[in-house]
């Protein structure tokens, strides 16, 4: 738990299971706070709201950033496409949440997940926030009280933490944590932000500084995870920074900067491989490794492909090395969106010429590895003869590392998936029921 933050999760019957539904993280002396949220036109009450009161708080109209008292959480009910009276609800929340810690509405982001359309029980969410206000705490396992409360078909919590260390104000060394939590198995895929989670740091960063650091982790990490295909209504990643490590506040472009970046990614892309393993029905982590494309954009989109495949999926359920699959996934990347491309660093006008564009790709001079094991060879004529047998033995591992070199560049990427199981199609035909 890094420092200047309380936090807590609770069992408010919200979800018919009987398991924890709330949450509530807090910044008593108030924090920096960043955001990325879901882009789909059914976006819910709470990501709305979020969004208006980031924007309240810092007058950058988008909602990307500004200050923060409260992360509120609601597991059960989505909140969403619950049109004008599920934003009341989503608002009385806020006001619950208010009166409960003594906080100006505007400082209270808010996520919620669950069944879409349905309606949060405001009765039991009222009366969960006044006693889980009262019972809020600094260590570790009151923060890890929140990640069981966010889950819904996760199979276990996610965590990920880390420290860097910082220069303080009279330059003497200040170790900073940074520390995650997320939830999402399902209804995942690269889109802005594909699930969600709360980042904290105790380190000092302005909230628009805060935003750049978290978009470039988010657009290399949660932005190349995918289950199956499909984005959520709620994906949302809240970054809050509460300043408490004594560190001296970090400028944009500084050394400090960069470690603090590097952290946040750092968490990120563990949180977001643990989401691709623990992804509903699946039994195998996909990790597809990209080197020698035209720039890491294009790096990023084939290996985003690969992991997005149905075949590919399935033929790693199976242990097959079909290659083919690969290879015809590959040859169909386009690279990501606008949003997404100038995320990740590309200039404005190169991001707008690049969105959604087929990728270079030179079969005479691709190379592919399944689980180590070179299947195809394009400098050497294409496919190659290869012990099917030990290549299947190979994919029989928790994780399977699919290789790419295109022979075309320096650039490179990463994405994370996982396999498609009978299991995936029987939890998703009876999720409402």
């Amino acid at each position: 738990m890094p420092r200047g933050f309380r936090a807590g999760g609770w069992t408010a019957g919200i979800k018919a299971s009987g398991r924890p539904d709330l949450g509530l993280v807090v910044a008593p002396q108030g924090a920096s706070a960043a955001a990325v949220f879901t882009p789909n036109a059914f976006a819910a009450a709470p990501v709305k709201l979020s969004r208006a009161n980031l924007a309240a708080t810092s007058g950058e109209p988008l909602g990307g950033y500004g200050y923060a008292n409260v992360i509120v959480s609601t597991s059960g009910s989505a909140n969403a496409a619950t049109g004008a009276d599920g934003a009341a609800d989503q608002a009385r929340v806020g006001a619950f949440v208010s009166d409960a810690l003594g906080v100006e509405q505007p400082r209270v982001l808010h996520l919620s997940t669950g069944i879409i359309g349905t309606r949060l029980p405001l009765d039991k969410v009222e009366r969960g926030i006044q006693a889980l206000a009262a019972q809020l705490g600094d260590d570790d396992g009151s923060l890890a009280s929140v990640a069981e409360a966010l889950r819904t078909t996760d199979s276990v919590a996610k965590i990920a933490s880390t420290t860097v260390v910082l220069p303080a104000d009279d330059g003497e060394p200040a170790t900073v944590t940074v520390t995650g939590i997320a939830k999402g198995v399902g209804m995942i895929h690269p889109n802005m932000a594909t699930m969600l989670s709360i980042v904290l740091t105790d380190a000092a960063a302005p909230p628009d500084v805060l935003w750049s650091l978290l978009r470039p982790a988010a657009a290399r990490t949660w932005d190349q995870l995918s289950v199956d295909g499909d984005t959520s209504t709620n994906d949302t990643v809240f970054v809050l920074a509460s300043g408490a490590s004594g560190a001296a506040p970090v400028r944009a472009g500084s050394p400090g900067a960069v470690a603090l970046g590097a952290a946040l990614e750092a968490v990120a892309r563990d949180l977001a491989r643990q989401q691709a393993a623990d992804g509903e029905g699946a039994t195998i982590l996909i990790t597809t490794s990209v080197r020698g494309a035209h720039d890491d954009a294009d790096a990023r989109a084939i290996a985003r492909a690969v992991v997005s495949s149905s075949l590919v999926k399935a033929a790693a359920h199976g242990k097959d090395p079909n290659w083919g699959r690969i290879a015809g996934a590959a040859g169909n990347a386009v690279t990501a969106s606008e949003a997404v491309l100038g995320a990740a660093g590309l200039a404005p006008a190169d991001a707008a010429a690049r969105a959604s564009q087929p990728v270079s790709l030179d079969p005479d001079r691709l190379r592919i590895w399944i689980a180590g094991h070179l299947v195809f060879d394009g400098p050497q004529g294409g496919p190659l003869q290869f012990d099917r047998g030990a290549a299947r033995a190979a994919m029989d591992a928790p994780e399977l590392l699919i290789e790419l070199d295109l022979g075309l560049g320096d650039g490179v990427g990463e994405a994370f998936g996982c396999d498609l199981t009978q299991e995936y199609v029987i939890e998703n035909s009876e999720y409402t029921t």
